[in-house]
């Protein structure tokens, strides 16, 4: 185990093994009928929306949702995203407290000095604000990890935790609801 952690890449190589993971567990016949033949409840869909949002858990999530097989897909959706939203007032709490410091750091370095000067010579002020809302909002919507979205907003704008549970909500429950018409 302990070359594991030597290795370059660990949490990228833990994230590739879930999700080849999550692939062969939901190609066995018997998983896929026991999930299709589940009563989930609402608690159930709740948690699965939760798993959605974080990075390593969003595949298992993804194979849930594709072989759930729901009678309301709009409400499926609406009760999943309200458990993405969950975990990512969760994440954006973690980002905010923990973060900030780092970010301030990071802001006076010259690479990102840089690529800040390059960023407003290319796009102004309204347009590179579209841009950066644009790109968190479909982290948000895909199966991805969002606590890269979270952090990449946090960091950069002066977001409310209110305005930025409305807007996961919406953005997740999208997403989700996608998976669920597959």
């Amino acid at each position: 185990m302990r070359w594991f952690f030597k290795f370059k890449y660990p949490k990228l190589a833990i994230l590739f093994l879930t999700i080849v993971l999550s692939y062969y567990i939901f190609q066995i016949p018997g998983v896929v009928e026991k999930i299709s033949s589940l009563e989930t409840g609402s608690i159930g869909i709740f948690v699965a929306g939760m798993l959605f949002s974080f990075g390593f858990s969003a595949p298992l999530a993804i194979g849930f949702f594709i072989t759930l097989n729901p009678s309301n897909i709009f409400l499926t959706a609406v009760i999943a995203g309200l458990g993405a939203m969950a975990s990512n007032l969760l994440i954006f709490q973690f980002v905010k407290f923990s973060f900030m410091d780092e970010f301030k750091r990071l802001e006076k370095t010259k690479t990102i000095k840089r690529f800040d000067i390059l960023l407003e010579e290319t796009f102004h002020g309204h347009i590179r604000r579209y841009l950066l809302y644009a790109f968190v909002g479909f982290l948000i919507m895909a199966p991805i990890s969002d606590e890269i979205a979270v952090a990449v907003l946090v960091g950069t704008t002066k977001i409310k935790e209110s305005i930025f549970a409305v807007i996961a909500f919406i953005l997740s429950t999208l997403g989700i609801f996608l998976i669920l018409l597959l």
